[in-house]
Order: C-alpha cells, then sequence, then structure tokens
C-alpha cells in the first residue's frame, strides 16, 4: 500500500479508542448538509437523465466552456484512466512532492515517470501532471504559468483537486483542445469524500474515450443526486470558502503557539515544520487527533482543519500545552 492519509485504522490499532478526530487528510469536516433522497437513488440503476444533470451543474460551477466533462467514482479514479487515454506511454514528469498516485498510476500504465521540483523541468515532457493547488506543500501556480507550459510539453494534466477556494487558479476556461485535462474533486471541499464523486475535464473526443472505459455507470445514484444539489448550491460555497480563509489564520496561530514554522498548506489543510514530525504526531494521536507526516521528510506534519467548536477546543489543549 502506498502512504496516504485516512488510514485512521493503523492509529486506533496503536492507540486505541474510537473517538478520533481525523486530521489526516484534506476533507473539508464541515460537510455539505446531505438531504433525504428517495429510495430509488439506492434501488435503482442510475439513469441517463440523472447524469446529463449533474454533469450540467457540474459545467456551470467550473465555467466550463468550450469543452467535455464526465463524473467518475473521485478523481482518483481519473487519474487511473487518464494513462491509458493519452497517447503513449513515452516520458511523463510529475511536479513534486504530491499526491504519490500520479506517478504510481502512470507507471503502472508503463510510463517512465520522472517526479521534478520546478516548472522548468516539466519542459519537455510527453506528460506533465501539475497539482494546483499541490498537495501536501500548498504550492499553486497561476493559470497563465501552467498555459505557456502547455505548449512546451506534449500533453498536461492539472489536478484541481483543492482549487474550490481559488478559482482564479483554474484553467478550465481554457480547455478545448487535445491533450490538456483538469481533475476536479466532488469530496473534498464538500467533505464528502465517501460518495466517490469527481470529474474530468477536457476535449470531447478525449472524455468520450473516459466515459467509454468507465462503462453506463460509473457514479451511484446518491452521488449523481446529491452531487448536483450541492455544485448548485452556490451560498453554501460561498459560506465554506469564508470559513476556510479564517480557519487557516486560527490554525496557523495554534501552530505558532506550539512552535511550529509553516511550511505551505490551502486552504483545506497545513503543512508545518516541527523538530520531529513522528513526536509530533505522537502527542496528538494521544488525544486522538491524528494527523499526516511524511516518510522522506522527517519534520513536516500535516493538518485538516477542524470541524467544531469541540474539535477545535481539542486541538488547541494538545497544541498549548493544556492537554498534557
Amino acid at each position: 500500500m502506498r502512504d496516504h492519509g485516512g488510514n485512521l485504522d493503523q492509529a486506533m490499532a496503536i492507540f486505541g479508542g474510537d473517538d478520533w478526530i481525523d486530521l489526516s487528510t484534506g476533507i473539508n469536516r464541515v460537510p455539505y448538509p446531505v438531504p433525504a433522497l428517495p429510495s430509488r437513488a439506492y434501488t435503482d440503476l442510475p439513469t441517463r437523465s440523472a447524469m446529463e444533470g449533474l454533469l450540467a451543474v457540474a459545467r456551470r460551477t467550473y465555467g466550463l466552456k468550450d469543452a467535455a466533462i464526465a463524473a467518475l467514482a473521485g478523481a482518483q479514479a481519473a487519474i487511473q484512466t487518464l494513462p491509458h487515454i493519452i497517447g503513449g506511454p513515452k516520458r511523463a514528469r510529475v511536479l513534486g512532492p504530491t499526491y504519490n498516485e500520479h506517478a504510481a498510476s502512470l507507471r503502472q500504465a508503463g510510463w517512465e515517470v520522472q517526479e521534478v521540483t520546478t516548472i522548468a523541468e516539466l519542459r519537455g515532457a510527453d506528460l506533465a501532471v501539475v497539482v494546483n493547488p499541490n498537495n501536501p506543500d500548498g504550492q499553486s501556480h497561476p493559470a497563465t504559468t501552467l498555459l505557456a507550459l502547455r505548449q512546451e510539453v506534449g500533453a498536461l494534466v492539472v489536478d484541481e483537486s483543492f482549487a474550490d477556494p481559488r478559482p482564479d487558479l483554474s484553467v478550465v476556461a481554457h480547455l478545448g483542445a487535445p491533450d490538456l485535462f483538469v481533475l476536479r474533486s466532488f469530496g473534498k471541499f464538500y467533505g464528502l469524500a465517501g460518495l466517490r464523486l469527481g470529474f474530468v475535464l477536457g476535449a470531447e473526443a478525449q472524455i468520450a474515450q473516459i466515459r467509454q472505459m468507465a462503462g453506463p455507470w460509473p457514479v451511484c445514484g446518491a452521488a449523481l443526486a446529491i452531487g448536483q444539489q450541492a455544485l448548485a448550491d452556490t451560498r453554501w460555497q460561498q459560506q465554506t470558502c469564508a470559513r476556510l480563509h479564517e480557519d487557516v489564520i486560527r490554525m496557523d496561530s495554534l501552530a505558532q503557539r506550539a512552535g511550529w514554522q509553516r511550511a505551505g498548506g490551502a486552504e483545506l489543510f497545513r503543512l508545518y515544520e516541527t523538530p520531529d514530525a513522528t513526536g509530533a504526531q505522537t502527542r496528538l494521536a494521544r488525544a486522538r487527533i491524528w494527523s499526516r507526516i511524511f516518510p522522506w521528510h522527517p519534520r513536516w506534519i500535516r493538518l485538516g482543519l477542524p470541524g467544531s467548536a469541540q474539535e477545535w477546543a481539542r486541538l488547541e489543549a494538545v497544541l498549548t500545552g493544556e492537554g498534557q
């Protein structure tokens, strides 16, 4: 198994307890309120009209113009599918360090993969992958930079899974030509990762290939219904963005009081440098707060944002020493 956040089973096996606050992912802990659904959302096969309704709302929400969109079982499904429909396998470069499924999926599909640390090093690749904003460090690139890069690579995949609070970064409005793709996650910003819903956007012919590979029912009925309602709820989206902007300031303040230095982050997670990330994770885990550390950087720890007053209080008690 590759290293990921969300491995709460591991924390529970080591530290015990069941009342955990899982901050090991960048998933919004104040999720979109799930509406009551008719029983047919669970008993019937998903319909074409339900899929068309979801995609129509997604097009408006993401600002899609002259391009196509497909809904899949999470952005992860797109990551695993794209290496098989882009001309190759040849040489791919991934801007890192980043979400490790991009490189892993490309290698499994037969691509030669090089992980690089600067945009300039992506030039000349048959396929380049940029996560924007990046996970785990939150590094971001303006759309103009990525569109210029597109002219210097064979194909470009831009993973915008954390871009909902940062629409200014998106290249979606510029899609339409072949070999430029955008991935969007639903579960992270809307806090409903268990629905397994995400989108891939790009040129019509290539998105049609992805739809064929995904089969007739790539998304469950509940995800179609809830996704359509949530993506249309602009008021909830605006309120959530405002709250997230406030919460990251609060989180940075707590981390500073704990003696941590901010190393990066986006609106749904923060990355900090500590003297000893494993020790920091253990300290939090003893209070049943799970975090993410990285085997390739002994001082980095990443935290999602608490979702309630009680969760904030528990985290503050640990970071300020009051919970010891």
